[in-house]
């Protein structure tokens, strides 16, 4: 695509709006705005003029601006209050010191568009030059009301910190990493920075969503947006939310139904475990004894488990580990005496066990020693000893309600 043919031809330059549909309100809240060419009575992308780094930088402000204007007319004219997102390059944006973009706004939040309605996206490759002239403009247009969004967010790591002080209004998270990637690979991924999200109080917004998996993903790990041709393609005209291509509404009641329905599987194995942990309770008789007590589980769990031990309420380890190998059950002494209080919510639980003399069933997890995915039951069994159980990466794959979390 010739540069100079676009910037020749502005009358040929307009906006098409993809809907963010929002997971509160189940609804269209907003609109990203991308460009497109009319050339040759075909309406082409732009994406390739953007991109091109020959391209020079006041050549894609001067489209951008066009853009902005006219998209800003329709939101206008539409008077739905919809939320407008906008992708800006660092370095463009940065020409002039920032103030030409926000020259523009301004011209419009005087024809009655508010600034709080503008979120601007900044993609996380943006910060590997001049953060600190980046993140001074960013914070001085958020004094203004707009709207931070970090593009493509967890594409490298090295970055959260700089994100951390940023501190961005919304995180996108591109779905199509799940095509390209390990399924737990990308989980791991996005369980960090919805961590990071809650932390500095952001939203997550998924784009690229294309098909009813990738939705569902989206909704299960904390999406507070979603935006793909799944939902909608872009337009050039504020599609309505009778023009998504699927409910939104029935969707998620799926999903939540589906959800529900795990739960309460995961909630009947725990308390089958706890049941058959109450009814062998009686043979406690202390720490002293425990090797002997975990002999009397082997049978009942001997499909579910490969290891039991038992910790006191510090989290040292008073048993030895009672072990399936493939001859069956075996004492193993090496981890009596060992201290696991420094492990996450081990403590938490104890101290939950403590209060509420009740049964839990951990999250999936990687084993240290076996580095398969596992759960771990544990039960009180006095106020200072404290059964744990774990649940085989195996039985799990057999059983997928746990397995998925």
């Amino acid at each position: 695509m010739d540069p100079l043919l676009v910037l020749e031809n502005l009358h040929n330059v307009k906006p098409v709006f993809q809907p963010i549909v929002s997971a509160v309100k189940h609804t269209i809240v907003g609109y990203e705005v991308r460009g497109r060419f009319k050339y040759q009575n075909e309406w082409q992308s732009l994406g390739e003029f953007f991109q091109n780094p020959d391209v020079p930088d006041d050549f894609k402000i001067e489209v951008d601006t066009h853009l902005l204007k006219l998209a800003m007319e329709e939101m206008l004219d539409h008077g739905n209050g919809c939320i407008l997102f906008l992708y800006r390059d660092a370095r463009q944006l940065l020409v002039n010191g920032g103030g030409d973009f926000l020259s523009v706004l301004k011209e419009y939040e005087e024809k009655g568009f508010s600034l709080e309605r503008i979120v601007l996206e900044i993609t996380e490759h943006a910060f590997e030059k001049d953060f600190e002239a980046l993140n001074h403009l960013l914070m001085y247009y958020k004094t203004y009301g707009i709207q931070i969004a970090v593009d493509h967010v967890g594409a490298k790591s090295s970055n959260i910190d700089r994100i951390r002080q940023l501190k961005p209004d919304i995180l996108k998270i591109d779905t199509a990493v799940i095509r390209t990637n390990r399924p737990d690979v990308f989980q791991d991924i996005v369980y960090s920075l919805s961590l990071l999200a809650r932390r500095i109080g952001a939203k997550l917004s998924y784009e690229h969503i294309e098909d009813g998996h990738q939705l569902h993903f989206a909704w299960k790990h904390g999406g507070h947006y979603y935006q793909g041709y799944y939902l909608a393609e872009p337009a050039f005209n504020l599609l309505s939310n009778d023009s998504l291509q699927v409910d939104i509404g029935d969707s998620i009641q799926g999903f939540i139904d589906q959800e529900k329905l795990l739960i309460a599987k995961r909630l009947t194995f725990s308390a089958n475990c706890e049941e058959i942990v109450k009814k062998l309770a009686f043979k406690w008789t202390g720490a002293e004894h425990a090797d002997d007590f975990m002999k009397f589980l082997a049978v009942p769990f001997s499909h579910e488990s490969f290891r039991i031990y038992i910790c006191n309420a510090n989290g040292q380890q008073v048993s030895s580990n009672y072990r399936k190998r493939e001859n069956g059950w075996e004492i193993e002494t090496g981890q009596k005496g060992a201290h696991w209080a420094f492990r996450p919510y081990f403590l938490e639980n104890i101290m939950r066990m403590k209060k509420w003399p009740r049964g839990i069933l951990s999250d999936t997890y990687s084993d240290i020693e076996t580095g398969d995915i596992v759960r771990t039951f544990s039960y009180p069994l006095s106020a200072d000893s404290f059964l744990f159980i774990d649940i085989s990466g195996e039985y799990l794959f057999e059983n997928d309600y746990l397995l998925r979390h």
